[in-house]
């Protein structure tokens, strides 16, 4: 069951698409965060279908102080100079320090619903909702016990003072992070890098590269690629079965383990 809720931040009030599951019980959460083209009918059909695989999910719409904006259709997004201009802006204006702020204000919602199973959340994104998925891990510590990103860009910028890699010191959650071919946005280099600065900081991750390109997850992109996007929502369920925990069961504590090769989320599926 999918509604519209509006959360207070320290800016103004975000829209948000907030999936619950069916049945009695307490739920993790997650914060899903949209790519860069914003809230749109196919983010709030990911949310659904990831509460369905057992946990309540929130979509926040990060843009919204900006006002109200038309839905991007990201098959064309980036096919003429306005358009691209346009979401490049949108992009630019959404600030780490503002990430954070709306970090806070999110998990603080999520804490507050009666069917959130007590616990830190997940957070996971897409492209640069992959990157906000990394600073929020990075900010909040052990509020944030499992962060994925996919096909997310700039993770390991080396002269970003903002980029996620240079927080993995703090980071308390378990981090699964699917990069894609020939993706600009995160290099080898950059694979490279996050995977030294996880690793020296002792955090628990799993870094892996999907024979696909970027935007592979979501439907409406003009990359998408099913078999791509079936094997994510695998590792999303690995992830928030084996960190989170479903309803009132176990979940495996974040930091419980300082190995940087634990069980893929894809154990068995092939990686480039």
């Amino acid at each position: 069951m999918q509604r519209a809720v509006e959360i207070q931040t320290e800016d103004g009030t975000c829209p948000a698409a907030l999936s619950i599951p069916d049945g009695q019980g307490h739920w993790p959460a997650v914060i899903m965060y949209p790519d860069a083209g914003g809230m749109r009918d196919t983010m709030r059909q990911m949310g659904e279908r990831l509460s369905g695989l057992g946990c309540v999910v929130l979509v926040p719409d990060f843009y919204y102080r900006i006002g109200p904006y038309e839905p991007v259709d990201m098959r064309t997004a980036f096919q003429n100079k306005e358009s691209m201009e346009k979401i490049m802006a949108m992009m630019r204006g959404y600030t780490a320090d503002m990430v954070v702020r709306d970090a806070r204000a999110f998990v603080d919602y999520l804490d507050s619903l009666p069917e959130k199973k007590p616990g830190g959340i997940g957070t996971t994104g897409y492209c640069m909702g992959g990157r906000l998925s990394l600073i929020a891990a990075g900010a909040l510590g052990g509020r944030i016990a499992a962060a994925a990103s996919f096909h997310g860009g700039n993770l390991a910028k080396e002269d970003d003072p903002d980029s996620p890699h240079h927080r993995a010191g703090a980071i308390d959650a378990t981090i699964y992070v699917a990069g894609a071919i020939e993706d600009p946005s995160f290099p080898d280099e950059q694979k490279d890098r996050l995977e030294k600065s996880l690793t020296e900081a002792g955090v628990v991750h799993t870094i892996e590269t999907y024979p696909a390109h970027h935007g592979f997850a979501v439907p409406d992109n003009a990359s998408y690629d099913e078999a791509a996007a079936e094997r994510h929502w695998h590792a999303m369920e690995h992830l928030v079965g084996s960190v989170l925990g479903s309803r009132e069961g176990p979940a495996v504590a974040a930091g419980s383990s300082t190995s940087t090769k634990p069980e893929s989320p894809m154990s068995g599926a092939p990686s480039t």
